[in-house]
Order: structure tokens, then sequence, then C-alpha cells
């Protein structure tokens, strides 16, 4: 009998939701099929409240939110020569001799005069006329320098650890100079049904085949060239390379950094002192830092872990809250990873899960350094983070936890920026992460709750809106939440979300805020449990019941403060088909705007506009990225730039400095129920089975994207 995963059907047959059955196994482990992990009776929000296809085509973007080549304020200079000088084969320029920051002052007018793709269900990447696009590195590329050339039927962990990895989501690109850059991609999961040929099981897989998937999580950096003086971009092929390096959750070794680092709620046998662990897992979405890292998200890791049923009894609840079974030995569709490493055997190491769902980074520019596991970010199933300098010079990170009735985060760091290329300069900024105040949001709304019935019918005022507070968890050693240790805090955040009484929020994911306003956006992706029996009704920031489109939501800090403890909320965009009554496009005509469901990530281009990608469009077609002014008289005026081919979700939008490339990532193509290496639903990129893989768009002309 086989032990082939068992799909299973959820609202319509063959899909959770609007995503395939086939990407709930592996992406989430059929998260919608367990109960949701928030079982605490905190306040819902509701309670608080009285184209044309190009000869090519396009790619879409998701994952955890991608930001602007360079950064405005106090945080410009750093970006603009990332790389230290000492580790770079070539110094980059000071900010201002760099012929690139010449011509990223001139990014274009802002005015977003493509001409939107139609919706559809091609097998390609579809872009406006007048764009190009190409493929600029996919699953089995070469990496590190010599990896061997990818062959699907004789894959190896030890080739898999040098080559591209699978199912890339955020992508981030930090400028060498004007003609080379860095390409950092996670590599969030992977689906064996489409990567060996003749899967039938979990359990039919070789250990060395378990250990290839292993080598295929996480993230990969690779060295790029400009190609003539174009938009595009392509990995360099020749020389050291040096720069180029895997990330796996194999064998790479991190280090846990801030208060929780050391506790016993992260030590284990292999790890006594509770200081490195290995590998990082389901890195979803991220940012790029003003320091020149990147932050790395690690989010649905409870489902890699076997074993809850024989954890101990006292910590059973903690585990249930992140979503691990502790009633059966092997949860469904569980990838045993036990066969190759027992520490993902919760009933012998089970603090090992407590390793995981942490904000990662790692330093592009420094191929010998380790990553790091920042635990004054606390601990959830985070989407990314992204980061903005507040006026008073300290760090202010945002973040979001990818779950039905989860929560709504921000760090304020301890410590202040220090602007410069200097080594001292970044030597300090590395630092930042380590210690500060963890928050989590409270948000209330400023209509009556009789105005709110679910079906998305604004209120009286005319628009969806409110106030909200932050509230303090933990700053340093020091805990603000009664009963809880600044470590119980920072491992177990969602508890003392609980004990605070939170926002409950519809799947927060990407959360990003504007270098040009300070104003936050934050993509609610949908929550088709709103309003079922037993769970919350539509509320403000929430409103509609069985919410299959989600929303965006903006927040405005006080003062224009990004470290105020208290901010304005609006929802510029309610998501859905323009033409359902149910829809808001902050007030602009909707006869002239784009159909748009499931927003996944947020990114901005150099003039303020904000870029949104999909995943699991509920309307019918191929997911993509639409752009829309924030500010001015187009303000919600969406228009869609591309879509991505037949399965696949679009990640990590990443838009350079100069608007002259947009970058995203291609994830899970041909991930539909029933596909396999040998029956493809896709062939996308090279027409004989789908590989995920990261394109860049740009203007034939070589003006500025979306103008």
């Amino acid at each position: 009998m086989s032990d082939r995963p068992r799909l299973l059907p959820l609202l319509g047959g063959t899909r959770h939701g609007s995503r395939d059955a086939m990407t709930c196994l592996y992406r989430c482990g059929n998260a919608c099929d367990h109960p949701v992990p928030n079982r605490s009776d905190n306040p819902y929000f509701g309670d608080l409240v009285d184209a044309e296809v190009s000869r090519r085509g396009v790619v879409r973007a998701g994952a955890v939110g991608a930001l602007v080549l360079g950064f405005g304020g106090a945080a410009a200079g750093a970006l603009a020569g990332a790389a230290p000088a000492a580790a770079a084969p070539a110094t980059p320029a000071a900010p201002g001799t760099d012929p690139a920051a010449a011509a990223a002052a001139r990014p274009g007018s802002g005015a977003l005069t493509f001409k939107p793709i139609p919706p559809n269900k091609l097998d390609t990447l579809v872009v406006p006329n007048g764009y190009d696009h190409a493929v600029v590195i996919k699953w089995g590329d070469e990496v590190v320098p010599g990896a061997p050339a990818f062959d699907v039927r004789h894959q190896s962990a030890a080739a898999q650890s040098r080559q591209f990895g699978y199912n890339n989501d955020f992508v981030g690109v930090l400028p060498i100079d004007r003609r080379r850059a860095l390409l950092v991609v996670n590599h969030e999961y992977t689906n064996e049904d489409l990567m060996f040929p003749g899967f039938t099981g979990q359990d039919a897989l070789t250990v060395e085949q378990v250990r290839v998937a292993m080598a295929a999580h996480g993230m990969s950096v690779v060295e790029l060239e400009r190609v003539a003086d174009t938009g595009q971009w392509r990995p360099v092929r020749r020389g050291r390379r040096e720069y180029n390096r895997r990330v796996t959750a194999l064998a790479t070794k991190f280090e846990l950094t801030g208060p929780a680092a050391g506790s016993a709620w992260v030590r284990t046998a292999a790890d006594p002192k509770g200081r490195t662990v290995v590998g990082t897992l389901n890195n979803c979405a991220g940012g790029v830092t003003p320091w020149g890292t990147v932050l790395s998200g690690e989010e649905n890791f409870n489902q890699y872990f076997v074993g809850g049923d024989g954890a101990p009894e006292e910590l059973k609840p903690k585990l249930a809250r992140y979503g691990i079974p502790t009633d059966v030995r092997y949860p469904s569709g569980s990838r045993k990873w036990d066969r190759a490493d027992e520490r993902f055997d919760l009933a012998k190491h089970p603090h090992e899960a407590h390793r995981f769902g942490w904000v990662v980074e790692i330093d592009p520019f420094d191929p010998e350094s380790r990553p790091r596991k920042h635990t004054a970010l606390g601990r959830v199933k985070h989407e990314g983070a992204n980061v903005i300098v507040a006026r008073s010079g300290h760090v202010v990170a945002y973040m979001g936890d990818d779950e039905r009735f989860d929560y709504l985060y921000k760090f304020v760091s301890d410590k202040k920026f220090m602007p410069g290329n200097s080594w001292v300069a970044r030597k300090h900024n590395l630092t930042l992460l380590e210690s500060g105040t963890l928050y989590v949001a409270r948000i209330e709304g400023d209509s009556p709750a009789a105005e709110i019935d679910g079906t998305g019918t604004l209120p009286a005022d005319g628009g969806f809106g409110g106030r909200g507070r932050w509230i303090r968890l933990v700053s340093g050693n020091r805990s603000y939440v009664d009963g809880m240790t600044a470590a119980d805090v920072l491992t177990f955040t969602r508890l003392a979300g609980d004990k605070v009484g939170a926002t409950k929020m519809d799947r927060p994911e990407d959360v990003e805020p504007s270098l040009l306003t300070g104003k936050v956006y934050v993509a609610l992706t949908n929550n088709t449990d709103r309003g079922k029996a037993g769970k919350a009704p539509a509320d403000e920031a929430n409103p509609r019941n069985a919410n299959k489109h989600g929303q965006i939501l903006e927040l405005v800090e006080d003062r224009g403060d990004n470290t105020a403890e208290t901010f304005a909320w609006s929802l510029p965009i309610v998501c859905g088909d323009p033409a359902d009554a149910s829809t808001w496009f902050a007030g602009y005509d909707k006869t002239k705007v784009s159909p748009i469901s499931c927003p996944d990530n947020v990114a901005f281009d150099a003039t303020g506009n904000l870029w949104i990608s999909t995943d699991g469009n509920a309307l019918g077609s191929n997911d993509g990225l639409f752009a829309t002014a924030v500010e001015g008289p187009e303000r919600g005026h969406l228009k869609q730039f591309l879509t991505v081919p037949l399965g696949a979700e679009t990640c990590g939008p990443f838009i350079a400095k100069d608007n002259r490339s947009v970058f995203v990532a291609v994830q899970h193509p041909g991930e539909i129920s029933g596909a396999s290496v040998e029956n493809p639903a896709s062939t996308w990129p090279d027409g004989d089975f789908a590989k995920p893989g990261v394109v860049v768009t740009w203007r034939l002309d070589g003006g500025a994207i979306g103008s």
C-alpha cells in the first residue's frame, strides 16, 4: 500500500480555499485541516468596538516583502555601499559618486502608465507590451562554483547543497557597484511529488532523498551582473564568485542571539548551551536592512516535526499553540525527516522545535559569517521582517504572524543606527536586532459594530478605519507579561500575545514600511473561517465573513514616529472583483481597476508606489503582481503588471532603486494535484517539467518600470 500523502479536499473538492490541495500539503502541512492554533479568549477586533501577452510572459512575486535597492533618510548611505570594503573584490563607490546613484535620482515620474494585463490561465509569464523578462536562476542551477550539472534522476544532498534550492520565495538584490549585485533568495519548502521521478510517498524515499530535500531548503546568495546597460541581470558564470553561498536546513550552523539565547527552552542534548542551531526551515519572506544584510522569516516550521504525542505533557499546550499536533506521532502528510535526523523527533528532543520560528539575519557580503537567529524579535510563524530607521535613529522592524486569527508585531531597537560605510558602523549595526522592545498590536475601529455586517458594506463614515496601540511584551530581559519571563515571552510569543489581549487578525503576512512616508502596509491574505460558528465574525479591519480575497491595511504611526506606541489605521484596498460591491479601492472608480485576490507580499518602488503580489487567487486567474499609487489622486488605481505560470505563486517582489528592474520569484509552478515529474501540470520554464525560479522584468526602451 502506498503512503503517498493524502491530499485533503476542502471547499470545492480539490482546493483548500483557493489553493490547490498539493500546495496546502507541502507548504503549510494542511494547516486549514487542523484546529486554529489560537484558542485564546482575548477579544477579537469586533469585540473591541460597539493584457496583453508579451512574446515571453511574466512571473509573480510573493513572500516576505521585498525592499527597494537603496534607502531614504539615514539609511541611504548604508545601502548605497553595502559591501564591506575588505570583503568586496571591488570597493563599492561612495554615495553620490556611483553612476547607479545618479540614475537612481531619476527613477521616473511615479505615474503608473503601463496598460494592465488581463487575468489569464496561461502557462507562462505575462507582462505588459513594451516589457521583456528573463529567468535569472532556477532550481538546480549552479550556485557554488564547481557544482555538478543538475540531473533530476540522479540527485544528491552534496550536489543540492551547492545548487540553487527549491521553491524560492523572498528576493533581495544588494548592489556592489553599478554593474554587480548580490541576489539573496529564500527556499521555503520542497514538494517531493514534483522533485523526484517515480515518487509514490514519503516512506518510499531513500534517506539520501530526504537529505536532498533538506538541502533544498534554506537560502542562496548569487553574484549578478547587469546585461549591457539594460534592466536585465544574470548570474556571473566566471571567476571566483566568492560571495556565492548556499545556506541549508541540512548543515548550516546558526547562532542564537538575544535574551532567549542560552535559555532552558532552546537547550538540547546536541547543544547543551542553547547557542547553536543547525539549519533554517520554511523561510518565507524577508527584508533588506539599512546596513546591507538580509532578514528571513521562518514560517511553517511546525510541519517538520514528529513525535508530538511523546513530548512532555507540560509542553504539549505550547506545541499545540504553534500548530504541532500532540495526539499522533506522524501528523497527516508528515515529511518524516526523523528518518534522516532524529532531532526532528520531539519525543526524543522536545526543545528542538523551539529553535525555529525566528527571524534570521544573514550577511551576504561575508560568506564566512555565521547566520544568526534573533530571539529579541520573538518566535512566531514569521512571514518576514522589514526595517525602517526612525527619526530618533532607532531601528524599527515590522512583522506578521501568518496564521488565521494571529497577530501583528513590531520591534524597536535599544541602540541607534550608525550611518556610514565604515567597519565601525557596520560592526555596530550588526548588533541592532539583538536587544530592544517587542510589541504586539491591539486595534480598534471607529464605527458602530452594527455598521459592520459581514458583507463588506462601507460604514456611514465612508471608510474602514480607526485607532490602535502597540502593547509592550518585553524589553531586553524585562517581561511585561504576567507570569512569563523574558525568555518565556520570546520563545512563546503567541502565548504572550494571547495574555495581553492582542487583536486577532486574518493571516497578517508581509508588513512593510514605506521608506518615503514611514506609513506601514500589511497584507492580510484571507480567512475563510471568519464568521463561522464559534469563530470571530466580521469586524472593521476584517469586514467580510468567509473572507476569501483579503485586504491591505495601512498603518500611520502617531506624529510620523515609527517608535510611537499608538497609530491610526485604514483599509485602502479590500480585495476581490471590482464588480463586487464588497470590494473597495480607496474610493477610486472601480470600473478602471484590476481584480485582485489574496495579497501576500508588498514592496515599494523608488517613487513610493505600492506593489502587491498574490498567493492563491480565488478569482480563477493565475496569481500576479499589481501596482498602485498610495498618495494623490491615483491612490487606489490598482493595475495588474504580470501573471505567473499555472499553479505558481508570485513571491518576493523587489524593485531596483533606479526603477529599471523588477525581480519576482515564481514559486511552485505546476503545483496542481496529480502532477508529477513525468506528468507535469506546468512545463515552465524549460519546456520539460516545472522548476521554481527567479525572473527579472525590464522595459525594452530602458525606461522606468511602470511608467
